[in-house]
């Protein structure tokens, strides 16, 4: 779905860990850009539904790009740079339950 461009612009290798994996990524990127690009999909799950979700405006402003950065749950990637050792965890959730026993939407 998403692909890297394959541009030379001198920027250093980063190491982070998406979900226990060890990533090579760049400088600058962002946690959701990683993510995108090295974590298995879909990014996250919605906490209510179950629903698969995806970053949608890389700009911090819709809140679908939630994941847990060095065990703190809720960051928007987005707005996060990697940073050297990052330990990153998709937010996969098992949906809630309403008093019926069905998921809420």
């Amino acid at each position: 779905m998403f692909s890297k461009a394959d541009v030379i612009d001198g920027r250093p290798s980063v190491n982070v860990e998406i979900d226990g994996r060890d990533v090579i990524c760049r400088e600058g990127d962002t946690v959701a850009a990683v993510v995108l690009l090295h974590g298995p999909q879909p990014y996250r799950h919605s906490i209510l539904s179950g629903a698969e979700r995806a970053p949608f405006c890389m700009m911090g402003i819709c809140f679908e790009c939630l994941i847990e950065i060095d065990g703190v749950p809720n960051q928007q990637g987005c707005l996060r740079r990697v940073e050297p050792g990052m330990r990153i965890r998709r937010q996969i959730a098992v949906a809630m339950a309403t008093s019926e026993g069905r998921a809420m939407s």
